[in-house]
Formats: C-alpha cells, structure tokens, sequence
C-alpha cells in the first residue's frame, strides 16, 4: 500500500472565549487531514493548535503539513515507525502538526487491519468519565459556574488558575463555598506561577481538597519541582513538562511530579504517548490523557489511546464541551453525561462532515 495523496483542510471551529493564565482562545485552531492510498482506503487525523503552550499556530501546522504531504507521498503508511521518523528527520518540534498525521497513520493502519483502532493497540474498553474545565473569571462567575457543571452531573471539576495567588485561593475558596466537598476537583496553572507564588497559592489552596494541580511553573522551573513537591500537601502533575518519553524518565527520576499529563499536540501523538506512559507505569507515576481544544474526532483517537494505555488513570477530554459552538464530525467520542465512549467502527470511527469541510480552505497534495 502507498500514499497517493494528502488531503489538508482549515480547521476552524467557532467557540465561546475560553481564558488560561497564557491567554484567550476565540476559535479552536485545528487542522484535518486525510491521508489517501492506492488500496482506496484513507486516515483521517486533526490536531488543535495552542500557541501559548506548544508554540504552533493554524498556518504553521498547515504550511508543515504540506511539506509532510510531499515528504509521505509514495510511501508505505503501514510502516508507522518508519513514517514518523521521515517527519522527525525533515523538521525538529512541531509536535502538533506531526501528531494529526501520526493519528492518520494510525487509523489506517487499523482500518486495513479491519478492527477498531483500540483492538490494533491491544487495549480494551473499560469505563471513562471525563472531567469538565472552568476558564478563569471572578470568584462568583467561576463558583456559578461549578455548581452548574455539579447539578448537571459532573463527576470532577478542573479549574483555571495561575494568576495572583491570593486571588487563585479566592477563587477556590468561592468554588468550594458554592459545590461543597463530595466533589473531586483538580486544578491547573498553566505554567502562571514562580516558583515563590506557587508555594503561596498551593499552601493557601491546601485547605480546599485539591485532587492534584497541573503544571504550576514555567517548565524553565522543573528543577524546584521536587522541591515544590516537599512544600505543599497539593499532588503535582506535569504537563507542559513532558513532551516526550524522555521528559518523563527525567522527571520521574527526579521524583519531580506525582502525575504526567499526555497531550498528542505535545507527544507528537499516539506512537510517542505510549511510550511515555510506559515509563511513568515503571514508576509508579499515573497520567491523564488531556488535550488542547479538538473536536470529537481526535478526542475519539484519544478514548482508544487510553484503552490501550493501562497507566492513563485520569481523563480530561472535555475539550470540544468547552464552548465549540459547531460540531463538524460524524461518529466520534460519544456522551453520556460525562461518561464516554466509542463505536467499535473499524479505525478511529470518525470523520469530519462533508458540508463543513466544503466551507473549509483546503490544500490536496
């Protein structure tokens, strides 16, 4: 089987603006691809751009791609391993763009195998609930906010920090006044704080039952991790940390963190993120399977992912529940309240609506 040709689109989902401590996203910035052969099968992938955090945007993940469209034509796809290295030789970073067409490659290769994309893996389903994420706002807004995710079934809370600490614990304080404490609720900073404010802010949040908190400092900081770790009672999750197996054996090593957040558009997607999960089952250090703002096609790939990684204890793929204003997709991740799953359609199981994409730029090469 070879590669004929590469299909790119713009990606563009209108959302709700959505505030991190590193910025404010007005639309998910995402790019789909398809991935054609002569065996008249093709991979769909798609990643979600985040430029404050991986440093990709929507034109350089559709520029690159068209280079990987040129570099993967007349190739085997079925060659993973082989496929990626090509893309790694021609370009350093630019993980995200790299982890739609590992996602590609992937659902091909378990569509020419005729199975879902988890049973190529090796995994199996069990259950999965996702958490539900709140942007940063006031203390009122952010607490109004929660107990309406709370009433309406939510079975964790994430929620946004990483500004002045005395403001982040008023806010934690206003959240827990207003959902009580049966409910499990884990933070993130995204990298907002020193390392003199993360100390402040995790001392003062200890009081509020914090399940762990992502990624407090900047990741130039990720040598005060352990020492971060022996100052507050909060568990610590690395994220923006952790881009590669490699980060996770020097964190882990280290004994820098108590969780490891995985993110395709970090990992370069699912060949990388079960390595890394690997190495944080040797130990002992569980992770979440978490995302940028995709739709419920890559949250899809991801649901399979986590069937077949037995160290992806958490879920945080709530991503397109977060203020995407269109749904383009058909078949996909599937809600249930905020418990998920998917078809067992054979690869991913997901693509995205014919009439969405005729609205969408497209390159084909």
């Amino acid at each position: 089987m070879k590669i004929t040709q590469v299909e790119i689109y713009r990606l563009s989902i209108p959302m709700e603006p959505f505030v991190i401590a590193t910025g404010t996203m007005d639309y998910a910035q995402n790019t789909f691809i398809r991935i054609h052969t002569d065996a008249g099968l093709y991979g769909v992938g798609e990643c979600s751009a985040f430029p404050m955090i991986v440093g990709e945007t929507q034109d350089t993940c559709i520029s690159v791609a068209q280079d990987f469209a040129k570099i993967l034509k007349g190739k085997d796809p079925l060659a993973i391993a082989d496929r990626l290295a090509d893309l790694n030789l021609y370009i350093a970073g630019n993980t995200t763009i790299k982890s739609a067409f590992d996602m590609a490659l992937y659902d091909l290769a378990a569509k020419h195998a005729n199975v879902p994309l988890y049973q190529y893996l090796g995994g199996a389903r069990r259950d999965m609930a996702t958490d539900i994420t709140i942007g940063i706002a006031t203390p009122e807004e952010m607490a109004a906010r929660a107990l309406g995710f709370k009433d309406n079934g939510a079975i964790a809370l994430k929620v946004k920090l990483g500004k002045l600490p005395q403001d982040d614990v008023a806010r934690m304080r206003a959240i827990r006044r207003a959902v009580g404490f049966d409910i499990p609720i884990r933070i993130d900073a995204n990298q907002g704080w020193s390392y003199e404010q993360a100390v402040e802010a995790l001392t003062g949040l200890e009081p509020y039952k914090i399940q762990f908190c992502e990624q407090p400092m900047r990741t130039y900081n990720d040598h005060l991790m352990p020492e971060l770790r022996i100052q507050t009672i909060v568990p610590l999750m690395a994220d923006e940390s952790v881009y590669s197996h490699y980060d996770a054996e020097r964190l882990c090593k280290n004994d820098a963190c108590d969780y490891i957040n995985i993110k395709f558009s970090k990992s370069t997607g699912i060949h990388e993120a079960l390595r890394i999960q690997s190495v944080a089952a040797e130990y002992g250090v569980p992770c979440m399977i978490g995302g940028m703002l995709e739709s419920r096609l890559a949250l899809a790939a991801k649901v399979h992912f986590a069937y077949a990684a037995p160290n992806v204890k958490f879920y945080d793929l709530d991503t397109c529940m977060v203020g995407h204003l269109e749904d383009p997709v058909t078949g996909g991740v599937k809600y249930n309240g905020y418990h998920i799953a998917i078809s067992d359609d054979i690869g991913i199981g997901a693509d995205i609506r014919a009439e969405f994409l005729d609205r969408c730029e497209k390159w084909v090469i």
